[in-house]
């Protein structure tokens, strides 16, 4: 059992507020983390028809029967408990009392907001980082094997094969998330938006073209996505723009968080077809751009990432915003790196007047500064991310 990256941030918060929620996908190691971390609270897991019905039906007797310092594993199933250990933590006025872990995104969230505003820290658990499968293994995991393996912990951790772990992970995902929180009556047609939104990964979200293609409204689509992203399946990334108005209402670019799952979902079955893939590029910077969002969760930081793009097209991948300043990085696939890989970011610098170091992060091994102030990371060097 490895240590995860996150627990660094722990500690600190345990002694500094009574609740500490960890969200994220399911499979992503968040009860994993709490048991060992929290390894002498008592624990009970709301999955359990029978804790599940004691909670939502006598839930003063449920926080006597598992009393804290206690962890509560997936939280989002009784949401009115939340009231209940707000009272419960503002008669006691103790820190660490209640760890409470949850799948579902945007209801959890909202449900902490109303009854736990101040009380809890809320953290994001996401799979495995490319420094955590180091720990588990030596092995040197090249640019097709992580993309095709993706970073389930239970792929690592009891050696299963991708293509039937990301089977079985989607269709848990869509026969119990989708099914609890939206009430979609052809799943099939629900798993065919899937794969065609795995088909424009990294890419501008076009909510008109994936209606057309699925047959759905423009509507229907819109929630779709809304669910995808409140159980941690995607997430998105804004332009930028000085204006934030003008950033809310331009397209943003859709990533999912698990890239075995994107592999999975466009029929890529081993790893050797990952370099023959036409969207290698776009699997690829998927991948980096997770592991971007990792390594700031990790931190106990906000998503802050950003893209840009002017009116000639010219793009930069990513943006993490420091300050005033942005970050800038550049994703390549490419096997060897090249001075043209460059140019974007030198654009970028000249249209809006930054000057921070930038990175690109290419498919191959090594590892260099280039004259521009430009730091080049390989795929084996993506754990000295920053």
């Amino acid at each position: 059992m490895i240590k995860r990256e996150i627990e660094k941030i722990l500690p600190e918060l345990t002694k500094t507020y009574p609740v500490i929620t960890i969200i994220g996908p399911r499979q992503s190691g968040k009860t994993t983390l709490a048991r060992k971390f929290y390894s002498k609270y008592n624990y009970c897991n709301l999955e359990d028809p029978d804790v599940q019905l004691l909670a939502s039906t006598d839930p003063r007797n449920f926080l006597k029967q598992y009393s804290p310092p206690v962890i509560i594993d997936e939280i989002q199933r009784v949401p009115d408990l939340l009231s209940y250990i707000q009272v419960m933590v503002d008669e006691t006025r103790k820190n660490g009392l209640f760890i409470l872990t949850g799948s579902h995104n945007l209801a959890l969230t909202q449900s902490i907001s109303q009854s736990l505003a101040g009380r809890s820290a809320l953290v994001t658990l996401l799979p495995f980082a490319v420094k955590e499968i180091g720990k588990i293994s030596k092995k040197n995991y090249t640019r097709d094997k992580l993309i095709y393996k993706g970073f389930l912990p239970r792929i690592y951790d009891q050696n299963q094969n991708p293509t039937t772990a990301y089977r079985n992970y989607l269709q848990t995902y869509v026969e119990r998330d989708v099914r609890m929180l939206l009430n979609i009556k052809d799943l099939a047609l629900f798993e065919k938006f899937l794969r065609l939104l795995a088909g424009r990964v990294a890419q501008l979200l076009n909510m008109s073209s994936l209606a057309s293609d699925t047959g759905v409204s423009v509507t229907t689509i819109n929630n779709w996505l809304s669910i995808l992203e409140a159980s941690f399946i995607i997430f998105k990334l804004p332009p930028y723009y000085k204006n934030i108005g003008k950033r809310l209402i331009k397209s943003p670019k859709i990533y999912f968080t698990e890239t075995g799952l994107v592999a999975y979902l466009l029929g890529i079955e081993n790893e050797k077809q990952v370099g023959r893939d036409p969207l290698l590029g776009n699997l690829f910077e998927n991948m980096v751009v997770a592991e971007i969002l990792k390594w700031r969760f990790n931190r106990g930081l906000d998503n802050n990432l950003l893209f840009y793009r002017d009116s000639q097209h010219n793009e930069v991948d990513v943006l993490i915003k420091k300050g005033n300043n942005y970050i800038p990085v550049e994703i390549k696939a490419a096997g060897s790196f090249h001075s043209d890989f460059e140019k974007n970011i030198l654009k970028f610098r000249n249209a809006t007047g930054q000057n921070t170091p930038g990175y690109i992060i290419y498919g191959g091994n090594h590892y260099f500064d280039t004259p521009h102030d430009i730091r080049v990371i390989g795929t084996d060097k993506i754990v000295e991310l920053f």
